[in-house]
């Protein structure tokens, strides 16, 4: 069965990025699709040091920090999509769930292209402005691993402050609804033609910078 892993990056467990990216779940289940969600926001996880011990070690896992990071990696790669949810905090997606997504994304990024055509969906909730930036950052993670992002019908972020008051944005609420739908669509395709449709291997890696 087709399995969708849902990260809260809220510190709240039912706040708005909570029932916005619970809303899209709602649409998946439908479909008859297994969903897991776990807030990690009010969880304490430490930024990426850079020092390179995943990359040694292959064994999935960040080696310098033993925290919520190993407890999800090994459900990221089980998990046929990823959805990611943040609050905007100052016109960007939270401290916390860059944290998480940089050390997560490059463990697996390492140890072999983990997240490699997985799909993945961003919800984003936010008061008033910053939401669209929020949104790329999430984006972000999804397409430097070669990840499918879904579509909806405008970006999916949605208005409130406080919770509960993003069921006042009619719009945001039928955005999110069809990313949701639109991520079962994209799963079931996935299901029907995996067998007859091998994926694509990857390509040899080659690595530039800019300086001479």
């Amino acid at each position: 069965m087709m399995k969708v892993l849902a990260i809260n990056g809220s510190p709240k467990n039912d706040g708005n990025t909570a029932q916005a990216m619970k809303l899209l779940l709602q649409q998946v289940q439908a479909a008859g699709i297994e969903t897991e969600m776990h807030t990690i926001g009010n969880k304490t996880i430490h930024g990426c040091i850079g020092c390179g011990r995943c990359t040694e070690k292959q064994n999935s896992r960040c080696i310098a920090f033993d925290d919520t990071v190993n407890e999800l990696i090994p459900k990221m790669i089980e998990a046929d999509a990823l959805v990611l949810g943040s609050p905007t905090y100052f016109s960007g997606i939270n401290g916390t769930i860059k944290s998480f997504l940089d050390r997560a994304f490059f463990v697996t990024r390492v140890n072999g292209e983990l997240m490699r055509l997985k799909y993945g969906a961003a919800v984003v909730a936010v008061r008033r402005g910053g939401g669209t930036v929020t949104f790329d950052q999430l984006n972000k993670y999804f397409q430097i691993s070669e990840m499918t992002t879904v579509g909806s019908c405008y970006w999916t972020v949605i208005h409130g402050m406080t919770p509960g008051e993003i069921h006042q944005d009619l719009e945001g609420l039928r955005v999110v609804k069809a990313a949701g739908r639109n991520l079962a669509w994209l799963l079931k395709l996935a299901e029907h033609g995996q067998a007859a449709i091998p994926k694509p291997e990857p390509l040899e890696p080659a690595r530039t910078n800019f300086v001479r």
